[in-house]
């Protein structure tokens, strides 16, 4: 569960406390954007279980993680009534490169249309954000990779896409009602 954008030091101390939040920052070429997310740990078929049971979305999320939903979400809006977006396909590599000295990590998500998002990151403390952004970029740019393309975040991307589906299955499902009504007379 994310939060984006969030201004960590305006969270509750409570939730800065948690093990289970984590706050970072997306770093682009056009600026950053902070965000806290909540992480729980699931069965690998918990998700899967869940919407085919037909039980309800909440049952996926953890007390605390549902605590965060109601503190954050848009008046009126609630965890069941949300629509399952996905799956999207990820490729995970988590790794320390001798020469850059800091652990990466590199998410290649595969969304069904073909198009693909590579993200690159690095974790670093609140106090050298800038240092490691500077020296992310350095060393990737050693390495030939070219930094110079468009930049988009992954969840955001993710989002937009499914929406899209989600809003053609609706346009369908409601073409195929009146179709229906009609044909009946």
């Amino acid at each position: 569960m994310k939060l984006r954008p969030v201004v960590p030091a305006e969270l509750p101390e409570e939730l800065r406390k948690s093990p289970n939040l984590g706050v970072e920052v997306d770093a682009m070429s056009g600026g950053f954007v902070c965000s806290a997310s909540f992480k729980a740990k699931l069965p690998p078929t918990a998700v899967r279980a869940t919407i085919l049971g037909g039980k309800p979305l909440r049952k996926l999320f953890s007390k605390e993680q549902r605590r965060f939903f109601a503190a954050n979400a848009p008046e009126g809006v609630e965890l069941d009534e949300l629509s399952v977006l996905g799956p999207i396909f990820v490729l995970k590599l988590k790794w320390s490169p001798r020469e850059f000295g800091r652990p990466l990590v590199a998410e290649l998500w595969l969304y069904p249309d073909g198009s693909r998002i590579l993200e690159l990151s690095t974790k670093c403390t609140t106090t050298e954000p800038m240092q490691a952004a500077a020296e992310a970029r350095a060393f990737l740019q050693q390495k030939g990779v070219d930094l110079s393309g468009e930049q988009q975040t992954k969840t955001k991307t993710a989002l937009e896409f499914f929406a899209k589906e989600l809003t053609a299955e609706s346009a369908l499902a409601e073409t195929l009602t009146a179709g229906g009504a009609t044909g009946r007379q």
